[in-house]
């Protein structure tokens, strides 16, 4: 609440939509409500972010970890097509859905240094057999993932309140670490800020396979972004967590890189004049 009221009072690039919803616990009614009607209506969704138990740092072992949040980013996208699936199978990029380049931008932009948490990426769509609301956003193909404690305290979730030998059950607001919560709003903070000044994720992005060469040639769509600078190219290698090379291409839809397409991962990010960047798109191969 205090997110929405802040950033009220600024004017963005692209619109934030703060959303509290029911009927999570009954089966994600309410965000599939949400998404749903996002999806009815064609809405450029971005990225979601649900944050769910996000009220305290400690474990049900008694430790802390106050400067860790957990974000859960799935690989091989719930949308996936049979045949978005073949294309994946066949030139890799599981680690490169859209819920993981969206990871990946908030440890860019709401890493230590800027909010004083670690943002750690979990490779999973949510907990072990568990689930949120950003599920029904990612089964209608938009980029979602879920922030949540270091390690859980299952006696102060879906419990009654109760004592039982001495120990207090239940949800309540003495568990809370409010100077934790405060770090996880500025993630939230710095990760929607960034998302809705940046320009937008570029579209159409492809690498060209007509003709076998060592060279990579990548092509994507211009994005319709006042105050678009340009693009860059990223690339990093097939067994690296992150991309760990940036190339400022300028403005244009198109480049050559002088390297092999088989050997690295490739990407295309928008850049603002002010040098903000998008979440990076992962190209498809085009024949």
């Amino acid at each position: 609440m205090e997110l929405a009221h802040v950033m009220a009072t600024g004017r963005t690039g692209a619109t934030l939509v703060f959303a509290a919803v029911a009927g999570e616990e009954q089966g994600l009614y309410g965000a599939a409500h949400l998404a749903q009607g996002y999806r009815e209506r064609q809405a450029d969704v971005q990225g979601m972010f649900t944050n769910d138990i996000v009220g305290s740092s400690t474990a049900d072992d008694g430790s802390r970890d106050p400067h860790t949040l957990r974000l859960f980013a799935e690989e091989v996208p719930t949308s996936e097509t049979p045949q978005e699936g073949e294309v994946r199978r066949s030139v890799g990029g599981k680690n490169d859905s859209t819920s993981r380049q969206l990871a990946r931008f908030v440890q860019d932009v709401a890493g230590h240094g800027v909010t004083g948490m670690k943002v750690r990426v979990m490779y999973r769509r949510d907990r072990y057999l568990r689930g949120g609301d950003h599920i029904p956003f990612l089964e209608r193909a938009y980029p979602a993932a879920r922030f949540t404690k270091p390690a859980e305290d299952y006696a102060h979730q879906h419990q009654d309140v109760r004592v039982v030998d001495g120990r207090q059950y239940g949800d309540l607001p003495e568990f809370c670490d409010f100077p934790f919560i405060a770090r996880v709003a500025r993630v939230n903070g710095a990760a929607l800020w960034s998302l809705a000044q940046a320009p937008g994720t570029p579209r159409g992005a492809r690498i060209l396979t007509a003709a076998l060469t060592n060279e990579t040639e990548l092509v994507w769509e211009r994005g319709p972004e006042p105050d678009l600078a340009g693009y860059e190219v990223v690339w990093r290698e097939t067994t690296a967590a992150r991309w760990t090379h940036a190339r400022l291409v300028g403005d244009t839809t198109r480049h050559t890189v002088d390297l092999s397409k088989d050997n690295v991962f490739f990407g295309v990010r928008a850049v603002s004049r002010a040098g903000l960047r998008s979440p990076v798109a992962f190209p498809t191969p085009q024949r």
